[in-house]
């Protein structure tokens, strides 16, 4: 199975890659290392999830989750447009994960643990990465997360 077909699978869908919002390219690759730049919530041109955690009663971890999720499908998708193919990558290496949250918030790997279980869902033992999971008081256009991603690939 590819790993397009088991993004359906999940019920989920690869989004359009998202456009760079400033003096920056969505990936580089030196060697056998794809580089992604860190990337927000969005689909069809649009943030999915705005807002710190904790601002409104929905605006829960299990929000936050999604987001991070689904910051991790737009990373999928730039790496798609750089190498043609999900199914050249090897493994995934490191994941950055920022969360926009107040003062104090300590949950945000359970928070980029949306991205971290679905790149295992996608790539299984190869899925496992080191990770960083922050809490800031800001994230680029008021978005819920934004995750930063470096793959090994063919």
């Amino acid at each position: 199975m590819t790993i397009e077909e088991k993004i359906s699978e999940l019920g989920l869908t690869l989004p359009q890659p998202p456009a760079p919002a400033g003096a920056y390219v969505p990936a580089v690759r030196t060697g056998n290392l794809l580089f992604l730049s860190g990337t927000l919530p969005m689909a069809e041109g649009k943030l999915t999830h705005t807002g710190m955690i904790g601002s409104a009663p929905e605006k829960d971890v299990a929000y936050g989750y999604a987001a991070a999720r689904q910051c991790a499908l737009a990373a999928l998708a730039n790496a798609k447009a750089h190498l043609g193919s999900l199914d050249k990558v090897k493994r995934v290496v490191n994941v950055n994960g920022f969360v926009y949250a107040p003062e104090g918030f300590a949950d945000a790997p359970k928070v980029i643990n949306g991205a971290s279980e679905l790149f295992l869902a996608l790539f299984g033992e190869n899925g496992k990465h080191a990770r960083a999971a922050v809490a800031l008081g800001g994230v680029p256009l008021h978005a819920t997360a934004e995750v930063q991603v470096v793959l090994e690939v063919e």
